[in-house]
């Protein structure tokens, strides 16, 4: 090298020396910024090899191949964590066999997997189509396909065999859609394996593993925080769990509290939940809960057996109960479970409270949102196929009803909630000395108490003589009674009957002289008043008009019917006043009005929560089968509608209004009449037709009324823009779609026991056939309400649409209609 050439070097030296500090403060001032792209386009589809990352650089997207398998599959990953831990696979059940795959984004918004032939490997679906398209890669792990800002397609929707923050498991109760997580069939292979993690609906949400359709693994019903006892993400300051729960759809999902914790759930293989927490620590992943646990404890012990891994054997009968079969239990078959002690009778049940187990399996039993324990433990003990109750929710409020066996109970200290579980009265711990007391004692209490009743009976009859005698003024004595015997045709139902006899000057100063102000309302008979009588008893005074349709025929029918009934959910008549052209009839006074007052209103139908109206179809249930079938005379109603359904205080219902009802004798279910009288839209078909009445035409009625309470919207009058029919029609149509939970009132979102509410609904459709024989009677309608039983397929309902309609809430008294009536029967084909 000649010195010009090593002087030239030497300055390209210093030069190169001087300029790279120079260099690597400018770059090390400007910050790095990564360039990658998080959306595809229908202009630009993404081919193997190529990925997209989500904004912030927390998932990827693209092509990989699971383990040794050479098979190419579209999956979504975590980026920057060192082994590929895939969470989610779009095509995990059909792969493409080389790395010819590209995903693409069409025009109508649907993603699609082509292989090198454009043959169409997978593709998602969309609930609507786009023409501008954009699928975008999330940093919660989710790919969605949307329109500007709507979201038409989601990842999420379609889980995989994870579970991320945000993602739901549970349905959508509007299209039927399921979500739930499915394990792989091998590490080499992400297709749909054998078990999978979900949400079960049946009875109260819980969670379940499954191994194909049999149940593997069952959680604690649902309290309001999370699923109880040893839950698969127990509560912490890292997670926060959400449940939705209305007429719409059941999902629960979790998220994370502390965003800069990275975890999953996920269901193995071999049927494991597991819940995975990232630790930088030892850089890798680390299992922080599995279920079901290693002991097998789930599903081992039968009904009202008790497993417990401290124990050996692990399965015992809970106490008050023994084995079913003993010998079978000695050998370890515990599958047959534990029976009772002693048996029930359900008169003298009681019950005991069992502490640290884990509640039963709900799937038979019954929910109520806004019920305390002490109102929990009430509805159970008149219910005979209670067999245990408890508070599930942490508030203090949620009565769950188990209605058959209890199975799958476990005990450990982990489990905080408690059950009553109903045993025989000598299970209750009552010592003998004290049952041979009482059986000495009760004699002697039923004879006292025997003699106090007739001594007070003698009292009361000659008192209710001399006031009776006092009530009549001077000078009246003969038309009152003149008037009163126009009451019965014989003198024996004159005898009978014994109601108490008000004058009118008494009436009159109780009403204010029947004042405007203490009107309460007014129907086909007449007005009806508040009064207040001189001992301070508040009353209501049903008024005859003198230019009322209906006269002293119905007066008497009400008369004779209501006072021989004495039933809870029946109006009570107080006694009746005739003088003159005077009559009325007084009854005790209902504070809460009528039904119609609350569900016809938009406003005070909120008032009226799920468990408030299920107790009133409850009670008016009831009071139809006494009616029916357990009072001195078979009763049928005829005009049982909303606005003839009282409320106490207690808004328990009341059924009033007898002016109406017919009365039979013996086997008697049936007759004739030239005048049909009720209410347009709570009419049977065969009754406004062919003037036939029976026990069916109530049931008819009941059904109507049961949609009206659980819709909030009447009957007459109902309208739809999809069609002409009434309420009736449109519940059967949406039946025959699936859609009956459209029906249901939006207000009782919060409150609203969804399948009691679907169960409900198809009983009303039941009571509705058009076909009385096809009808249930309503004391089936009763067992119905209280138990979990399979329903009948219900047939096509009889029902009417009218277009010129009397006021909705008259009653009619007219002849069988004729051929130019503009009441026609519909008849309606499910679309």
């Amino acid at each position: 090298m000649d010195s010009l050439d090593t002087k030239g070097f030497f300055l390209f030296i210093l030069h190169l020396s001087l300029s790279i500090p120079i260099v690597l403060s400018v770059s090390l001032s400007i910050p790095i910024v990564y360039a990658w792209s998080d959306t595809i386009t229908s202009a630009i589809p993404m081919k193997d090899g190529n990925t997209i990352v989500s904004s912030s650089g927390l998932f990827e997207m693209g092509f990989f191949s699971p383990g040794i398998s050479m098979n190419r599959y579209i999956g979504i990953w975590y980026k920057n964590i060192p082994t590929k831990t895939v969470v989610w696979v779009a095509n995990r059940d059909t792969p493409v066999p080389n790395k010819s795959g590209v995903l693409k984004l069409t025009n109508p918004g649907i993603l699609t997997i082509v292989n090198d032939k454009n043959t169409i490997i997978w593709s998602s679906n969309t609930s609507r189509p786009t023409n501008n398209p954009i699928a975008q890669l999330l940093d919660s792990g989710n790919l969605v396909v949307k329109d500007k800002n709507d979201v038409i397609w989601q990842s999420f929707d379609y889980p995989g065999d994870t579970l991320l923050p945000g993602m739901k498991i549970g349905k959508d109760l509007v299209t039927g859609h399921e979500n739930y997580i499915t394990s792989w069939k091998s590490d080499d292979d992400p297709s749909k394996g054998d078990y999978t993690f979900g949400c079960d609906l049946r009875g109260y949400p819980h969670q379940i593993i499954k191994k194909g359709s049999v149940i593997q693994y069952r959680s604690e019903p649902w309290n309001g925080i999370d699923f109880g006892g040893i839950s698969v993400l127990p509560q912490n300051a890292i997670y926060k769990f959400d449940m939705v729960f209305n007429q719409k759809q059941v999902f629960y999902s979790y998220r994370m509290i502390n965003s800069s914790m990275i975890s999953r759930l996920t269901m193995n293989r071999t049927g494991v939940a597991q819940r995975w927490v990232w630790a930088d620590q030892v850089n890798d992943w680390v299992v922080y809960f599995s279920i079901p646990t290693p002991d097998g404890c789930d599903l081992v012990c039968g009904a009202y057996g008790s497993c417990s891994t401290n124990s050996f054997p692990k399965c015992g009968c809970l106490d008050k109960f023994v084995p079913k079969y003993q010998n079978e239990w000695n050998g370890a078959n515990w599958s047959k479970g534990c029976v009772r002690r002693k048996a029930l009778d359900c008169k003298t049940d009681g019950f005991i409270k069992y502490t640290n187990l884990k509640l039963p399996d709900p799937q038979n039993s019954l929910f109520y949102g806004n019920m305390t324990l002490v109102e929990c433990e009430k509805l159970c003990v008149k219910n005979c196929s209670c067999m245990a109750y408890a508070n599930i929710l942490k508030k203090g409020f949620g009565c769950l009803l188990w209605t058959g066996d209890l199975v799958d109970i476990q005990a450990a200290p982990s489990y905080t909630s408690e059950i009553y579980i109903r045993v025989a009265f000598s299970e209750l711990g009552v010592s003998s000395s004290l049952k041979k007391k009482k059986k000495k004692i009760i004699p002697l209490i039923i004879a006292l108490v025997g003699g106090v009743f007739i001594s007070l009976g003698l009292v009361f009859f000659i008192w209710r003589k001399w006031i009776r005698k006092k009530s009549v003024p001077k000078g009246e004595d003969e038309d009152v009674g003149n008037d009163t015997d126009q009451l019965y045709t014989n003198e024996s139902q004159k005898d009978d009957l014994e109601l108490p006899l008000f004058n009118l000057s008494e009436i009159a100063k109780a009403t204010h002289n029947f004042s405007f102000k203490n009107k309460l309302g007014e129907g086909g008979y007449g007005p009806v008043y508040k009064g207040v009588l001189p001992d301070g008893k508040e009353v209501a005074v049903k008024r005859l008009s003198k230019t009322s349709n209906q006269g002293l025929d119905e007066f008497k029918n009400e008369v004779i019917c209501i006072s021989k009934l004495q039933h809870r959910n029946l109006v009570r008549l107080l006694g009746c006043c005739i003088q003159g052209d005077e009559k009325m009839l007084i009854y005790e006074y209902m504070p809460n009005k009528s039904l119609d007052y609350f569900i016809f209103d938009e406003s005070r139908r909120k008032l009226l929560d799920w468990p408030e109206r299920f107790n009133i179809m409850n009670g008016i249930a009831r009071g139809l089968q006494y009616l029916h079938e357990d009072s001195r005379l078979r009763i049928i109603h005829r005009d049982l509608k909303a606005s003839n359904i009282l409320l106490d205080f207690h808004m328990i219902p009341k059924i009033s209004d007898f002016g109406m009802a017919r009365s039979f004798i013996g086997n008697e279910t049936q007759a004739n009449t030239m005048k049909v009288v009720g209410t347009y839209g709570y009419m049977s078909p065969e009754y406004a037709v062919d003037g036939v009445f029976s026990v069916k035409s109530d049931v008819f009625s009941f059904g109507v009324l049961v949609l009206e309470i659980v819709t909030g919207k009447k009957n007459r009058g109902f309208f739809h823009h999809d069609h002409h029919h009434n309420l009736l029609g449109h519940a059967w149509i949406l039946y025959q779609e699936g859609r009956c939970v459209e029906l249901i009132d939006a207000n009782l979102s919060d409150s609203c026991h969804l399948y009691e509410a679907l169960r409900l609904i198809e009983v009303a459709l039941l009571c509705v056939q058009r076909n009385p024989e096809d009808r249930p009677s309503m004391s089936s309608v009763v067992v119905m309400l209280s138990s979990e039983s399979e329903l009948p397929q219900p047939k096509q309902p009889g029902f009417f649409y009218t277009e010129h309609d009397p006021k909705d809430d008259t009653s009619s008294s007219t002849h069988v209609p004729s051929s130019t009536t503009a009441m026609t029967i519909t008849l309606v084909d499910g679309r």
